[in-house]
């Protein structure tokens, strides 16, 4: 009995153990006025279940291994079953030798609009469009996964990035605007078209070279870290103007431009420093407030 007792536990662990991320989930509602409040805390706890519950890739992963993120989901307007507000995710990535946990995304996506009945289940199927709730969270969770495999091989994140192109394409017989070819527009077909166009792949390129020959780097040669990481940033010039809108350059610094000042809140100075300002000046203005903080 104790064996069998032993063993069921070791297949527990193996299960709790295999799942991809480490999702943190939660709903605002503040702005909605209404008498059932209880369906927001079913859907939160449905899309918390279905994110880190499922079992996204065909890897053994232990548990210090999942990716830690975020989906936040501010809800502004309700009607009935019909929801409307904006989604934000967010995901980290460990840094090797150190406690840091560098951000990877860092995504505000303001056009989130879905339909759900508490209760619903929430069950992806990759061969069609069954609610934007479900696309979109599918979406997301392999952008997730995607990227982050981009920052430890070149093009590693290729399978999950095709899987989130493949929801997109699922998706666009909603009609709805956020999977639609808009130019100019960091929207979610945007960004999938983007992160795969042979044109751009600089940018997942840059995203290795940036974490593994980079932070990766910095706890034992903070010079040699340094300097690759200037060198990365600095090589997503080769995208400026490439694309309208540059939603790769913007997912970029969305989450890079506090962690880039940071990195030079103390030395040592490296040569392509000033080179790097010249370069992060151009191709990210919105935040030549914070670039301005590096010495």
């Amino acid at each position: 009995m104790r064996r069998i007792l032993i063993f069921f536990i070791f297949l527990f662990s193996i299960t709790i153990s295999s799942q991809e991320l480490n999702c943190k989930v939660s709903i605002n509602f503040d702005q909605v006025q209404g008498s059932n409040r209880q369906v927001f805390t079913t859907l939160e706890t449905s899309i918390l279940e279905f994110v880190n519950q499922k079992k996204w890739t065909d890897k053994t992963v232990k548990a210090q291994e999942r990716i830690n993120c975020a989906i936040n989901i501010i809800i502004t307007k309700r009607d009935n079953n019909a929801f409307e507000g904006s989604i934000q995710i967010q995901s980290t990535r460990p840094v090797y030798g150190t406690s840091y946990e560098t951000p990877i995304l860092n995504i505000r996506d303001n056009d989130f609009n879905f339909k759900y009945n508490e209760f619903d289940q929430i069950i992806y199927n990759p061969t069609r469009f069954d609610s934007n709730l479900i696309s979109t969270i599918t979406f997301y969770v392999y952008l997730i996964l995607g990227v982050d495999a981009d920052t430890f091989a070149i093009n590693g994140g290729d399978t999950f990035l095709k899987e989130a192109e493949n929801v997109t394409l699922q998706a666009q017989q909603s009609g709805l605007s956020a999977w639609s070819n808009q130019v100019g527009v960091q929207n979610r077909f945007q960004i999938i078209d983007n992160l795969l166009s042979p044109g751009l792949k600089q940018f997942r390129t840059a995203m290795y070279n940036y974490h593994r020959k980079g932070f990766d780097v910095l706890a034992e040669n903070k010079i040699k870290g340094k300097g690759a990481i200037e060198n990365s940033v600095i090589t997503l010039d080769r995208l400026y103007n490439k694309v309208i809108g540059n939603p790769l350059l913007r997912l970029f610094f969305d989450a890079k431009s506090d962690e880039i000042v940071n990195l030079y809140s103390d030395g040592p100075n490296t040569r392509s420093k000033q080179r790097l300002l010249v370069v992060l000046k151009k191709i990210s203005p919105n935040n030549s407030s914070k670039w301005r903080k590096i010495n």
